[in-house]
């Protein structure tokens, strides 16, 4: 639901205000391209995915009816351009399809947890290690390792961990920009945030 504040940008804007849609380009853009980037093949096509939605935006603003966010509602147009321009390069599938692909196996290796034999089946036989030092997790390099692992991660699971724990987006904006039942969101971001881990458990050993 959009909020007062979000209705007097909205407003602004249909009145023509450019400094508004100045200030709303500054404060979303960067998150659009780190987005868009996950659907496209290049930096390059990306920026012109989020030069898409913007006039999408623009040209719908007559028809927001304020039922989500103002974000939601951006974010969505975002994806629906990005998506369109990713199936026209071929590079990607409806994301329906990609959660369906990528809800199949363990998200975390079967050897972590005790046996079925054991006194206490399915808790962990080598448990998550904890890591000391605020200094060394914000550390450019540990920056780097995220990134890094977030980009290596099948499409649609980074474009939900990116969502939800880059961009702050929480599951009912996730599961309404992109079109997915909760079920599948969170299968998505376990496998993701699993994945990360892991590649953060790697560098700090």
């Amino acid at each position: 639901m959009a909020t007062s504040t979000e209705h007097a940008v909205i407003e602004a804007l249909r009145a023509g205000d450019e400094d508004a849609f100045r200030a709303l380009v500054a404060e979303l853009g960067p998150s659009m391209l780190r987005l868009a980037r996950h659907y496209v093949s290049s930096a390059a096509v990306a920026e012109e995915v989020v030069q898409e939605a913007w006039l999408g935006v623009l040209r719908g603003l007559d028809r927001f009816e304020g039922r989500s966010s103002l974000r939601t509602w951006i974010f969505t147009i975002l994806t629906n351009t990005a998506k369109t321009r990713g199936v026209r390069e071929g590079r990607t599938l409806p994301f329906s399809s990609l959660a369906a692909q990528e809800g199949t196996g363990p998200a975390v290796e079967p050897d972590r947890f005790l046996p079925d034999d054991s006194r206490f089946p399915g808790h962990w036989a080598v448990r998550p290690e904890r890591w000391e030092g605020a200094e060394r997790l914000l550390a450019r390099e540990t920056l780097d390792v995220i990134e890094r692992a977030i980009a290596r991660l099948p499409a649609a699971q980074a474009i939900v961990l990116t969502m939800r724990d880059v961009e702050g987006f929480d599951s009912a904006e996730v599961c309404n920009a992109l079109d997915l039942t909760e079920t599948n969101q969170r299968v998505l971001l376990h496998r993701a945030r699993s994945a990360v881990r892991r590649a953060l458990e790697e560098y700090m050993r």
